[in-house]
């Protein structure tokens, strides 16, 4: 079965929640949730929402928390919000305003331990 995956273009502005199955490319305007299995967001574009996904490569603006498994952050995003992450890359550069927290899996360990 072939990879499938939709465009917004830079002409394109949303208002409403967006879910996909398949992987999301968006470089116009959201005003709304994104729920996807891979988003790539282009530099021009913005985001006002939260987005969940398990792959996320952002390079534009997002006002609105973010849960993702594999997060990268490019240099030209500027991201107004808390994070939560399993593996996350950011380039230097990036803005980001806001938590960043590592999710922690059912069977792991917590990253945090006490000793007394």
């Amino acid at each position: 079965m072939a990879a499938t995956f939709s465009i917004l273009g830079t002409d394109v502005s949303i208002k409403g929640d967006l879910n996909a199955t398949a992987d999301l490319h968006v470089d116009g305007s959201v005003e709304g949730d994104i729920t996807c299995a891979a988003l790539v967001q282009g530099e021009k574009s913005t985001i006002t929402g939260a987005i969940r996904a398990q792959s996320a490569r952002l390079s534009g603006t997002v006002h609105g928390s973010i849960e993702a498994g594999e997060l990268v952050i490019l240099k030209s995003a500027r991201i107004h919000g808390d994070v939560s992450y399993d593996a996350l890359t950011i380039e230097q550069g990036a803005q980001v305003d806001g938590k960043f927290a590592h999710r922690v899996h059912a069977g792991e360990e917590p990253a945090l331990t006490l000793v007394s």
